[in-house]
Parts: structure tokens; sequence; C-alpha cells
């Protein structure tokens, strides 16, 4: 039997991509390994959203081509953004890669690997409007306490600075009803905690169903039983609806918790970026979610060194930064990405002007995210297990103001023996500028 080492690199979304071709190869008979010297085959799920992630995505690829000389392997293959976005390149530059597969026909991973175990070498893409769908179960990747949910794919934004639309398509929903199926059986394997993923979660439905149907599908997962929790990730804040705000705020499944990923708050800088939003509208909507829901956790992503960014317009930006005191930030230097239309304007920042405005800006957010965890001491919050610390008596997990892999953690001492996935009520007894310490309440557990 043919052993396969995956590697997922990027977002979340790409993450539940990896998973479902994990499922697919899974029910062809596949085995895996995490062992590069004994994989037959190797797939390379790649980003290229900005530069240091297709930076990564290649030297991964050049790395792995490697044991085509110095190991037993047979077949390379290539997906995802990368993929799509260079294909004809990847096989010209990199001899060793087998095959390249774009984003919208990852589906045929089987057949494709059957081919490069073949000595074939293969270019398969497709209509980046196309919606893959199958019905084979996931193989998750993240511990099985929690799982993403893709709940749509493409994007119809065409921001300047970004290449997403031209690698994922147009924005398209996957049905409800296939969501929750899915959801379902997510549960059903131990999934305690859902994190609903997409380009833009708050278009959920406009083109299915002609309007936003977020709100409906957020009604439909919280009935499944064995889910605790639901985290809404990346919402333009341009699309939030009443009725949406109501219902995070009204069902008690769903975490406080948004991430809005705003990238600058000067009026100028936003409408050069092709966001659809101004400072006023910003505070508007950031004043009305604090209003409905007064304990809600709000992230967000800025982008600093933006074409023509002037001092006075990374000043606004702190400003704004001050006075919205976001609980968690997180601020990425401008990559200018080719075929975008902001890397071809004039203006360009140095790169060490860049890194010294986001500098800044997190050395503000640094102060902020210190003041708001020491706030939470003396609190008590139901918190999910993550694992243990290595001979210690403690333990690692999460607060509903914690989302996997891009938030802190909240460290709990404790003799209590307790596995991955259980939720703890935990009193808070101390805070560093992204993490906290507490004990478990009372010894309460479930």
């Amino acid at each position: 039997m043919m052993k396969i080492l995956f590697i997922s690199l990027g977002c979340d979304k790409n993450l539940v991509d990896s998973e479902v071709m994990l499922g697919l190869l899974a029910e062809k008979g596949y085995g895996f390994t995490d062992d590069e010297t004994q994989a037959d085959i190797i797939v390379v799920n790649t980003c290229c959203f900005i530069g240091d992630a297709k930076e990564e995505s290649v030297n991964t690829i050049l790395e792995m081509a490697e044991w085509k000389n110095k190991g037993k392997l047979k077949g390379l293959i290539v997906t995802g953004c990368l993929a799509e976005r260079y294909r004809e390149e990847i096989l010209k530059e990199i001899p060793e890669v087998d095959a390249v597969v774009g984003t919208a026909s990852y589906d045929r991973i089987a057949e494709v690997i059957e081919q490069a175990a073949a000595g074939e070498q293969k270019l398969l893409y497709g209509n980046t409007d196309r919606l893959v769908m199958t019905e084979t179960g996931r193989i998750l990747t993240t511990g099985g306490h929690y799982a993403h949910l893709k709940i749509a794919e493409g994007c119809d934004k065409h921001c300047t600075y970004c290449i997403i639309p031209k690698l994922r398509g147009r924005y398209r929903s996957f049905p409800m009803e296939k969501l929750v199926k899915e959801a379902q059986e997510l549960a059903d394997q131990g999934v305690k905690e859902l994190i609903l993923v997409a380009q833009q979660p708050t278009m959920y439905g406009t083109d299915l169903y002609g309007e936003k149907k977020l709100h409906e599908l957020l009604k439909e997962l919280c009935r499944i039983r064995g889910i605790r929790w639901i985290r809404i990730q990346y919402c333009y804040p341009e699309e939030i609806y009443e009725e949406l705000i109501r219902t995070i705020r009204d069902e008690p499944k769903i975490c406080h918790y948004l991430d809005l990923p705003i990238q600058h708050a000067s009026d100028r800088i936003l409408k050069r970026m092709g966001r659809r939003t101004t400072r006023q509208d910003l505070q508007k909507m950031i004043g009305r979610l604090r209003e409905e829901i007064p304990d809600i956790c709000l992230r967000t992503t800025l982008i600093t060194g933006f074409p023509q960014e002037t001092e006075e317009e990374h000043e606004e930006l702190l400003d704004f930064v001050d006075e919205m005191e976001f609980d968690r930030l997180g601020v990425f230097p401008y990559s200018p990405e080719e075929d975008t239309p902001a890397a071809c304007m004039e203006g360009q920042i140095p790169e060490e002007i860049k890194e010294a405005r986001r500098d800044e800006l997190m050395e503000l957010q640094q102060d902020i995210s210190f003041e708001k965890a020491e706030a939470m001491i003396g609190k008590e919050l139901w918190c999910m297990v993550e694992g243990k610390v290595a001979e210690e008596y403690a333990y690692v997990a999460r607060t509903y103001k914690d989302a996997p892999g891009v938030d802190g953690y909240i460290f709990i001492q404790t003799m209590a023996e307790l596995m991955s996935g259980d939720f703890v009520k935990v009193h808070v007894t101390g805070a560093d500028e992204y993490d906290l310490i507490g004990e478990i309440a009372d010894e309460f557990t479930e």
C-alpha cells in the first residue's frame, strides 16, 4: 500500500480542502505517513496570499522535491492557490513535480496520484467558479475536538491588494442542508466547536437564496447535539446585518467573538484598497456590536504601508486603534502581489517603513491587550481544554475569546485529570499580554 505525506499550508479554508482530500484518499485505501523518508507520494497544498506565504510554499516544494533523489518518493503533487496561480511555471521550474492541481479540481486527487505513481506528469485545473462538493467524510487534522466548516468558496469583493478572487473564483455558498449534514457528521466524531470560515461568511446565501442567510444557518447548526461552541471568522463589517447580530446575541452556543478584517481607518486609503467602508462606518458598526453584545470579543487585521500611505494616515490608524481598543489585532506590512491593481500603484512604501509602522501598531496593541487581559482577573469563564503542559500540573485551554492558532491561551493549574475537548469553568487568577492564568472554579468540569 502506498503511503502519502500531506502538507497543508496557509489558511483554515485551505486546511478544509486538505481534510477533504485526505478523506477521498482514505476512501481509496491509501495509507498516510508524516515521515518524508517513508512517503511514496507527497502532496503540498499551497498558499500564495502574500509574499511570505508564497516563499514558504515554494521552499516546501523544493525541500520535498529532494526526496525524489534520496528517498523512495514516486510522486510529488502541488495543489492549492500557488498551484492555481503558477501552473505552468511550477512544472517548468521544478521538474521533480509530477502534477499541479488547481483550486477547483482537488476532488480528483486520487486519480492524479495514480497517474503520478505511473510516472505521468499532469496539469489539472478547471473553472475556478466551479463549486467542489464531495460526499466523502473529511479526515480531521485539528485534534478532533474542534473543526472548521467552510460555508462558501470564492470572493466578489475585488480589493485592490488581493489576488483571491482570481484564484478562488466568484462567491458561491454551499447549500445549507449540506453544511448541516457535514456539521452533524463532525459532531458525531466528537467535534465540540465549529469554526465557520469563508472569504465573506456574512454574504452566505445571497447567491443561492437571494438574501443573506447566515443567521438561519447558525440557528440550524445550534440545534446539533454535541456542538458546544460556534465561532464565526472573517466578517466584513459592511455586510453585518441586524438579524445576524441578534442571532449571535441570543443563541447561547454562538461565541461572542467576531473577526472583522477592517485593514485601515483612513477613508482615502480604504478607498484606494477598494474597501467599502469609511472610518465612521467602522466606528458605528463596532459601537453597535458592543451595544448589543457587551461582552463581545472583536478581532481585526490591518495592513500597514499601503501605497501612498502618509505618516499622517498612519497616525490616523494608530489613533483609531487606540480609540477602538480591539481585543485582538494582527498587522501585516503591505505585500505587493503581481496582477493586482495595488501592485502597480505609484507611491510604494519602502519595506523598512512598512515594518516600523507595523511595530508601532503592535506595540500600542500590546498595551491594550495587557489591560484587557488584566481586566479578566477575578472572572469565571467556560474554557475548552487543548492539552496538557508537559511535566506540570497544568493544562492549556481556550476561552470564547480565543480562536485556535491565532489568539492566546489560558493556562489552568490543576491536579485534576483533563482531556482535550473537555469544558471546564475556570477562575482567572493572572494575566500577561496575550495569555491568562487560572484555576478550575470549584473543580467544575463537564
